[in-house]
């Protein structure tokens, strides 16, 4: 018999979750002349060839991709819209049980991980490639526009009857906030904290590649490095590819806009697709650098631009009201939480179907690219402190901002409804990519400021650029995060390309069908993924307790 002190009574704990699988053994290594190459032989052949010929078919057949990327778009919002709505709430509940349940303990990398980055860094890099252009884009359109025309849960227009109701103002702005919150709240940032936890635990924790097919080790064993794994990197790596390329169509059809705000360029898909060029050849730059030398520092440069013109934004223009709108908009969205997360008994088509449906399709596409990037950068934090920081910190960053932005435009649109540029550009004649341009324009050094905000899209195109490029090709390299930098660059190349057809092949219908029909998929796989993290958090806890 065994005495107690004797070490083989109490076994070192075995992990259940063990493979022989070696991070990149399925890779051919080679070089091209001076080019070196270390690829996924079948996820990066299968991804690359058919996004070549995705580019090729659009540009050839521009009027044929454009009819089905429309129908794509209604199939997905007109008939999935309850879908997509359930699905995401339920990340939020599943997000707030990891918060209170014990398994919030546990610290991704093991009980010795300690963080790599400081918390400034760490939200840094989550702000700019978490939020990108959207907070240019969108911060004083949706506001303004939820408010007067797309009327969520039904409020009534200033507008209705014509001429300005100033008794109706009130609750419009503080609901119109309240539905751009909800766009780019927790909803959206819970999406993203089942990617990210999915990807930390599986890498970090059990060691396997850090590659979308790790998450599934616990439905599919060792069949997950087998063709079924190979299924899932290639869905991840079209949902990135389409999720980054809404992005930049948007940020280079708003820096054109700007431009022509600014210096009288012409708008057009041809000045467009002259920014795409340039911006992706500077990317190629800070893709080079990698992670450190590029993303970070690029990352760090935008936060403290997007902090001086955000404070401009608030001082120069009408503050207390910014503030009071700000505030006013918070609780409307607390206190509306439910009601706008319904998925039924909805009579708001308009702003549900046209807007939420699009943004939850266009979070889930995102979360491979922002849910590897956030676990890249979050080894040694707990599970609690994780998902806590990704669902509030950037929540209330956004709100704040698009809370000092929307009110800014709402408070001139009513002032001067007349006059006022932001009507005219969000109201009257729809020009979403000039709305932040418009609100500039009655505010001081809007010359100097409107540039700024030019260089601050351009900044953030870059960036999600660079991010996106370093997160498919760690997924096109079989999971490995030092890949030859030639690899990253060709990606870098084909967002910037995919984006451009794009918006030769229908515009801003054609960005969402990108997103819609890449997320609808995906969304599959990340309520599959919530599964596999409870399975690898229990083995981790069973772990901890036999320690």
């Amino acid at each position: 018999m065994n005495s107690p002190n004797d070490a083989s009574a109490h076994p070192e704990p075995v992990d259940d979750m063990q493979t022989d699988y070696v991070v990149g053994q399925d890779n051919i290594e080679g070089s091209l002349g001076p080019i070196g190459f270390d690829i996924h032989n079948r996820v990066f052949m299968i991804s690359a060839a058919a996004s070549i010929i995705f580019i090729l078919l659009t540009l050839m057949f521009p009027e044929t991709a454009g009819s089905m990327f429309q129908s794509i778009v209604s199939f997905s919002t007109g008939t999935l819209d309850w879908y997509f709505m359930i699905v995401v709430d339920f990340f939020i509940l599943f997000s707030i049980a990891l918060i209170l349940l014990p398994h919030g303990s546990i610290r991704l990398g093991g009980p010795d991980a300690r963080p790599e980055y400081g918390y400034l860094s760490w939200f840094a890099m989550l702000f700019a490639a978490g939020i990108g252009i959207g907070l240019l884009f969108f911060g004083v359109l949706e506001p303004v526009y939820h408010a007067n025309v797309s009327l969520p849960l039904g409020i009534t227009s200033p507008f209705a009857d014509g001429a300005l109701n100033a008794d109706a103002v009130p609750e419009a702005t503080a609901m119109g906030l309240a539905g751009t919150y909800l766009h780019w709240g927790i909803h959206g940032w819970a999406v993203y904290v089942v990617m990210a936890l999915a990807l930390a635990l599986f890498s970090y924790n059990k060691g396997m590649p850090f590659s979308i097919r790790s998450a599934f080790f616990p439905l599919l064993g060792e069949r997950v490095w087998g063709w079924w794994g190979h299924i899932i990197d290639i869905l991840a790596v079209f949902s990135t590819l389409f999720g980054l390329a809404t992005s930049l169509g948007l940020g280079a059809q708003q820096a054109n806009a700007g431009m022509n705000f600014v210096f009288g360029l012409e708008v057009s898909v041809t000045a467009q697709i002259i920014i795409i060029l340039l911006v992706t050849a500077v990317a190629l730059v800070s893709v080079w650098r990698g992670l450190d030398g590029g993303v970070k520092r690029l990352s760090e440069l935008n936060m403290m631009m997007a902090v001086c013109f955000f404070f401009f934004v608030l001082f120069a223009g009408p503050t207390l009201a910014a503030l009071t709108g700000f505030w006013d908009g918070m609780v409307t969205y607390a206190t509306e939480f439910l009601a706008l997360s319904a998925p039924f008994g909805r009579e708001d088509d308009a702003y549900r179907q046209a807007w939420t449906i699009f943004y939850w399709a266009w979070w889930v596409s995102w979360a491979p690219f922002v849910g590897m990037f956030i676990a890249r950068v979050s080894r040694g934090r707990t599970v609690r402190e994780f998902v806590l920081a990704v669902l509030i910190v950037p929540t209330l960053f956004i709100a704040i901002w698009m809370g000092v932005f929307g009110s800014t435009g709402l408070e001139q649109l009513y002032a001067s409804p007349d006059t006022s540029l932001v009507k005219q550009y969000v109201i009257d004649n729809y020009n979403p990519e000039l709305s932040l341009f418009g609100m500039l324009n009655e505010l001081p050094l809007t010359g100097l400021m409107s540039t700024l905000g030019i260089i601050l899209a351009l900044i953030f195109f870059v960036t999600s650029s660079d991010s996106g490029s370093l997160v498919i090709d760690t997924i096109t390299a079989g999971g490995k995060i030092d890949a030859p930098r030639p690899q990253r660059m060709f990606w870098a190349t084909v967002e910037g390309l995919i984006a451009i057809v794009l918006l030769i092949g229908g515009g801003l219908s054609a960005l969402q069908a990108g997103v819609t029909a890449t997320a609808i998929p995906f969304s599959v796989l990340m309520l599959l993924m919530c599964y596999t993290i409870m399975k690898a958090l229990n083995s981790e806890l069973r772990l901890l307790r036999a320690r």
